[in-house]
């Protein structure tokens, strides 16, 4: 009972934090202010996690979890080379859009001022999401011996910065501009230009 009961407290701190990420933007995030949300004490606070740089790690450990959990569901629910690409850049999205806060820690904005091992550890997480979409291009030049106009890694990269590039906008409109707005659309038009060569 006493341990469901420490991990319900963490998660409503990394709740708390999440949410603060998202009400104040551009504002720093104190542990003063985050055990003030949280309604315990620092000492409290620091009974559950032993540093700050600790509570955004949950997060991360978070975003990790949810984002490769489901992309590993989309590698083997889905067989097309294309469909693939689309859900997995739509679900970072959508990740995104439905966690505001936390999509400030995927764009690396929450975390300026804090320790660099947490944007190292966002990067390493955004190098695997990228090398998934570049083995998922390279599938189809194996299965199909056809391949693109540009080198799989290159694509890939440049996929992934589409997603970034949405995920910052929706951050620099302080959330008002949806990571999702028109992304069916533009998705129809990037895969045109991939399928073309």
């Amino acid at each position: 009972m006493a341990a469901k009961e420490k991990i319900s407290r963490r998660e409503h701190i990394l709740q708390c934090l999440a949410q603060m990420l998202e009400t104040n933007p551009g504002q720093r995030i104190t542990t003063a202010k985050l055990a003030a949300e949280v309604g315990v004490s620092e000492a409290a606070l620091y009974r559950h996690f032993p540093s700050k740089a600790r509570m955004f790690e949950g997060l991360i450990e978070f975003i990790e979890d949810s984002l490769l959990s489901r992309i590993n569901l989309i590698m083997d629910d889905e067989k097309d080379t294309m469909r693939r690409c689309q859900l997995v850049l739509q679900l970072l999205l959508l990740f995104a859009e439905r966690n505001p806060g936390i999509s400030r820690v995927l764009n690396g904005d929450a975390l300026l001022g804090e320790n660099e091992r947490l944007r190292s550890r966002v990067g390493v997480l955004f190098a695997k999401i990228e090398t998934q979409l570049k083995q998922i291009l390279r599938e189809k030049t194996l299965r199909e011996g056809k391949g693109f106009e540009l080198d799989e890694a290159m694509l890939a990269n440049l996929l992934l910065a589409v997603a970034e590039g949405r995920i910052a906008q929706y951050i620099r409109s302080e959330f008002k501009q949806k990571p999702t707005e028109h992304f069916d659309e533009q998705w129809g038009f990037i895969q045109k230009q991939l399928l073309q060569s």
